[in-house]
């Protein structure tokens, strides 16, 4: 929201600026005065300042001083006719723009709405990184993560050793996997779990996934890109047999064309609301995984390294489940964003309201969960999902 002063001691255009449609101008003929008003005003993230042109070296001084001592200013100078040197010296000391002293109230109408319309690339990219909306985790539920993660680590490290030295002997590769993961605000960090599956098992996940997919839909969708309505030849046997196309494109549809390929625009939403709505992988009875892994991840002990992760400040004991680089991708659309705006952590809501019935899960169903989390959450709250998982951690499915 922008804030409009004028700083000078012209009456005439102090009558023309009173008359700004939607606007209330504050007047003043004191710099000291102005940048006061830009900082007791906490309203506006930004401010105009129509500068009427008075004796150059006290301008000079005046913009000086704005430009140091506020921040998301836009100085336009109102001003006769200025020469070369004039000019330089003006916008050397920070003035944004220039207006003829005799300007029309239409004319100081329309410049102050160019300004409004382009805000967040007109204005200082400090006052704009302000506004970007971010989640900043309260210091009750940090304190709380330090704390029971240090103790949580104290107490459980000879079963973190056991596991380890029992990974290292059944298969090569490291006892800790790490893998990039997509927390709170879509910071990305190194995500750290104990070694459950063998160490080619990412360059299966493709392949795998496909075939077994908990969250994708049950009947498959045939979804190749349509690069024609029909091959020539094909048209030309269909219309000879009196037969119409099935495939045919209404004039009415719109097509969305590239270097390689023409899609109908329906088909093109309908595929990527299939990818966003699929976007967690998860595969039942998964061939990669070890005996070691297999026992680990039923009794959760394969999460037990991101104790590590919660002392460091990744993410939090309760939250939202980090995501890995691939899954976070599919969810940037509005409706997905918002489990992104809160914890990331090693519990939450839906392991507790939804794993724990032994049933499956839709992706939309766990989406709408981490939302609630994010709106609702408090130290109530993650008192309950720690005590559930308690109850929860030891899985019927095997996942």
């Amino acid at each position: 929201m922008i804030g409009v002063i004028y700083l000078g001691s012209n009456p005439q255009s102090e009558e023309r600026l009173k008359y700004l449609p939607g606007r209330q101008v504050k007047f003043t003929s004191s710099y000291l005065e102005a940048a006061e008003m830009c900082k007791a005003h906490k309203a506006y993230d930004h401010f105009v300042i129509f500068f009427e042109k008075s004796v150059q070296a006290e301008d000079v001084t005046a913009i000086t001083f704005l430009r140091q001592n506020c921040d998301g200013l836009y100085i336009i100078l109102l001003t006769a006719e200025l020469d070369d040197d004039e000019r330089n010296i003006y916008q050397h000391c920070g003035i944004n723009d220039t207006l003829d002293i005799h300007s029309s109230v239409t004319v100081l109408s329309k410049k102050l709405q160019f300004i409004c319309d382009r805000e967040d690339i007109l204005f200082d990219t400090k006052i704009t990184k302000k506004r970007v909306l971010q989640f900043k985790i309260p210091f009750w539920k940090r304190a709380f993560d330090i704390v029971f993660s240090l103790l949580a680590i104290i107490i459980l490290s000879p079963i973190m050793i056991i596991t380890a030295i029992a990974i290292k002997m059944e298969s090569k590769g490291p006892a800790m996997f790490k893998s990039k993961r997509v927390g709170t605000n879509y910071q990305i960090f190194d995500f750290l779990k104990f070694r459950s599956m063998y160490t080619d098992a990412e360059k299966r996940l493709k392949e795998l996934s496909k075939a077994g997919n908990q969250y994708a839909n049950q009947q498959e969708q045939d979804n190749r890109v349509i690069t024609s309505p029909l091959g020539a030849e094909a048209e030309k046997e269909m219309e000879a047999k009196g037969v119409e196309s099935e495939m045919m494109i209404s004039d009415e549809e719109v097509m969305l064309i590239g270097d390689d390929f023409v899609v109908a625009e329906s088909d093109f939403s309908k595929q990527k609301e299939e990818d966003i709505n699929n976007a967690f992988v998860k595969i039942e009875n998964d061939p990669r995984v070890t005996k070691v892994g297999r026992i680990i991840r039923k009794y959760s002990i394969d999460e037990l390294p991101q104790l590590f992760n919660i002392l460091k400040g990744d993410m939090s004991v309760v939250g939202n489940r980090p995501l890995p680089l691939y899954e976070a991708e599919k969810l940037t659309a509005d409706t997905s964003i918002d489990r992104f705006m809160a914890p990331a952590g090693l519990t939450g809501l839906w392991q507790v309201e939804e794993r724990g019935k032994g049933g499956t899960m839709s992706a939309d169903e766990r989406k709408l969960l981490d939302i609630k989390y994010g709106q609702t959450y408090s130290f109530t709250l993650d008192m309950k999902i720690l005590f559930k998982t308690i109850f929860a951690f030891v899985q019927k499915d095997n996942v």
